[in-house]
């Protein structure tokens, strides 16, 4: 069960680093105007978290 836990933590972490990256203004959470694939981004991040969960769950 912490192994879980501690894989779920890594993922939530490593889903945060887009909110360190720099753009040119404009661009951003608070920025005028999102890309495509900026919600692209967004989608294969959150996808990768889930299948870090899912397959770090094991065979139970």
């Amino acid at each position: 069960m912490t192994k879980i836990i501690t894989h779920a933590a890594w993922a939530g972490l490593a889903g945060l680093l887009p909110a360190l990256a720099q753009a040119h203004e404009g661009h951003g959470m608070e920025g005028a105007h999102w890309h495509a694939t900026d919600a692209w981004g967004f989608i294969a991040a959150v996808a990768i978290m889930v299948a870090a969960i899912w397959f770090s769950r094991g065979d139970k």
